[in-house]
């Protein structure tokens, strides 16, 4: 089960992997805490009144092309309103996620693990200093907190039967991953959209316990992104300047930090289910 902030966050934050999982065998879940209602329109062709008119529902459309490119068995979708950037109008909405009371937000979630009964989440890390949007904080303190009290019969009776998920991922995109993809652009003679500020931003890398191979799978990461028309430009160097296959091949995984696990591993890790099967 991953669990995003806004429909776009899917497919910019382990896609692939999904993808590679769903295509072993396995099933994976969806869960997007809000619409996406604050979402700037970053690509000119869908930079039209009809649009800006009806965001929620363009993303919410956005949002299911991606979940079949990737592959997810089900969307769900936790029912909060985007908050905004930080310290936008946006933030005080009462109806926004950020605003949300933690206990009740983390019930909504826990209905949905006991209801689904994944043995592996996904969510965003402890250490977002990179970027701080108040919907990205607010899914990682609700993703810890329904993780710790779905197994917890005291916690939300009125959720279902409790259910224990046995492993807790934060994903984070590596400063490794960064290094290589600039150096490739150089390699071929590229302009490289990586400047200072990107080499300026705090790295996680010495956290990171799993990487998993995608190399078959990166294309899906790209058919994803362009499912988000509204909020992907795709002559935008940063998603799309390196070629799928040269991209691959400088750096063929995607990093995950084992925040928690219920079983007995052996770090580093190359799968998400190492202990689990």
């Amino acid at each position: 089960m991953s669990v995003h902030a806004h429909p776009d966050d899917e497919a910019s934050k382990g896609a692939p992997t999904i993808a590679r999982y769903v295509a072993e065998g396995h099933e994976a879940f969806l869960v997007c805490a809000t619409g996406g209602e604050e979402g700037e329109v970053l690509n000119k062709a869908m930079d039209r009144p009809e649009i800006h008119e009806n965001l929620a529902a363009v993303r919410a459309q956005e949002l299911d092309a991606s979940v079949k490119a990737i592959g997810f068995h089900e969307l769900i979708w936790l029912g909060y309103r985007d908050s905004g950037m930080p310290e936008s109008e946006a933030n005080f909405h009462p109806d926004c996620f950020a605003a949300a009371d933690l206990d009740e937000a983390a019930g909504r979630l826990v209905g949905i693990i006991r209801r689904l009964k994944p043995q592996v989440i996904l969510t965003y890390s402890d250490d977002q200093q990179g970027y701080k949007h108040p919907d990205h904080l607010q899914v990682h303190e609700v993703s810890v907190a329904a993780f710790e009290r779905a197994s917890d019969p005291n916690w939300y009776p009125e959720a279902g039967e409790p259910w224990k998920p046995l492993k807790l991922y934060y994903s984070t995109w590596s400063r490794a991953r960064l290094d290589a993809h600039h150096a490739k652009f150089l390699e071929l003679g590229l302009e490289s959209p990586y400047d200072d500020r990107w080499f300026e931003r705090p790295s996680q890398d010495d956290r990171i316990t799993t990487k998993i191979n995608i190399a078959d799978y990166y294309s899906v990461r790209r058919a994803a992104l362009l499912a988000h028309a509204t909020q992907v430009d795709p002559e935008e160097k940063f998603w799309f300047g390196l070629p799928d296959d040269a991209a691959s091949a400088a750096y063929p995984y995607e990093d995950f930090i084992l925040a928690t696990s219920h079983v007995e591993v052996s770090l580093p890790e190359d799968d998400l289910l190492a202990g689990l099967i």
